[in-house]
Order: structure tokens, then sequence, then C-alpha cells
């Protein structure tokens, strides 16, 4: 018999789910827009040490929402397949607001930033919380965790596949906002809002995804129960 504690598979299809919606939800070239108007007038070392920061910080934001939030849900009762129908609602929501109305996203992000420009340590508020990693995100990253298997090693795996893909968005959060000024330069405005449209779209897919899971495990529940 073989002994596979970390199925392979489900850790890629893991890291497959997550990391286009994280990515989507996060938008980390758009990120740096934000980024490059919040850090202007600090140093190059400054920003460079602040982008370090960030991406560790939000690391630690989608970890916790990865591996806890649907763990803290459950034991406060709510179903599994609820969780799923309810995060794919958020999901969704989510994704159509920023696929119809990317510019009004990027001006509540510009008025959350405008406070902040001057203060001294500003890499967790509101750089990393609410505008890269904020309520949004935190709802995404619950939604993703609820797809988890139950059977075996499964969730094992599982949970591997989505932290890699927290850590990959981690390290382009970094790489983004260190290179914020030629993203700045490159994108514009016009670029990123394309970018965001393309993204926003992969996450609305996501979120239909999930609600069908959701859906079917109802089914499944009330066909179990007549039986």
């Amino acid at each position: 018999m073989d002994f596979n504690p970390i199925p392979v598979e489900t850790a890629v299809g893991a890291f497959l789910l997550a990391f286009p919606a994280l990515f989507s939800i996060v938008n980390p070239p758009g990120g740096a827009l934000i980024f490059d108007t919040v850090t202007a007038g600090r140093s190059a070392e400054e920003k460079q040490k602040l982008a370090f920061r960030v991406g560790l910080y939000a690391l630690g934001v989608l970890l916790a929402s990865l591996w806890l939030g649907s763990f803290v849900l459950n034991f406060f009762g709510v179903s599994l397949s609820a969780l799923r129908i309810a995060g794919g609602l958020v999901v969704s929501v989510q994704a159509w607001g920023l696929l119809m109305q990317p510019e009004a996203n990027e001006a509540r992000k510009a008025h959350q930033a405008e406070p902040a420009q001057h203060a001294a340590d500003i890499a967790f508020f509101p750089l990393t919380m609410p505008l890269t990693t904020g309520p949004g995100t935190i709802s995404v990253a619950i939604a993703l965790s609820s797809q988890r298997p139950s059977a075996g090693f499964a969730p094992l795996g599982f949970f591997g596949g989505i932290s890699l893909a927290a850590a990959a968005i981690a390290v382009l959060i970094w790489l983004c906002n260190r290179s914020s000024h030629r993203i700045t330069t490159m994108l514009g405005q016009g670029g990123a809002r394309v970018t965001s449209r393309m993204v926003a779209f992969l996450l609305l897919c996501v979120g239909v995804q999930i609600i069908v899971t959701g859906v079917v495990g109802v089914a499944g529940m009330v066909h179990g129960a007549h039986l």
C-alpha cells in the first residue's frame, strides 16, 4: 500500500484554486500604484524596507485567514456547505464590484491612504490593512479555506497548496511594491484598470464555483435526510 502523507494532486489543485483568486482580489500591480502614492517623498531605502514589511505582514494575514477563518466559523455552528455558499457570494460580489467599477475601488483606497502619507510607521496600517489585504481579501481567503476536503491526508495537501499560493502572493506584493515607481510609469491608471478587470473576471468564476460546491453539498444533505 502506497503511503503519501501529502497528496501532491490535492496540493496542486488547491494552489491553482487559491492563487488566481488571491491574485485577483489583492491585485499586486494595482496595489503598487497606491504604494507609490503613499510613499511619495520617502527615500528609496525606506521604500524597500516598507515593501518587504508589507509583504511579510500580508503573508501573516493571508495564512491566518486561510488556516483559521473557516474553523472559527464552524466553531459557531456554521455548516461547511453554508460557509461555502456565503463565502462564494461574498467573493462574487467583490469580483463584480472590481469588474464593473475599478475606478471606485481605486478612489476608495486612495482616500484611505491620504491621512497616513506622513505617518512614521505605515507598513501595517494602512499599507497592509486595509489597502493590501483588507476585509475583501480576508473574506476570499475564508471562502477558499471552506473548500478543504475531509478525507485522510487530503486536508494537509490542501492547506499546503493554499499556503504556497499565499506565499507566492506575498512575494508578488513585495516585488511589485519595491518596483512601484516603474510599475506606475509602465501601467498608469488605464493599464491598472484593464488588469483589474481581467483578474476580476477570474475571481468571479472562482466565486461561482464555490457557490456551486456549497449548493451540491446542501442538496446531498437534503437527499440523505430523505432516504
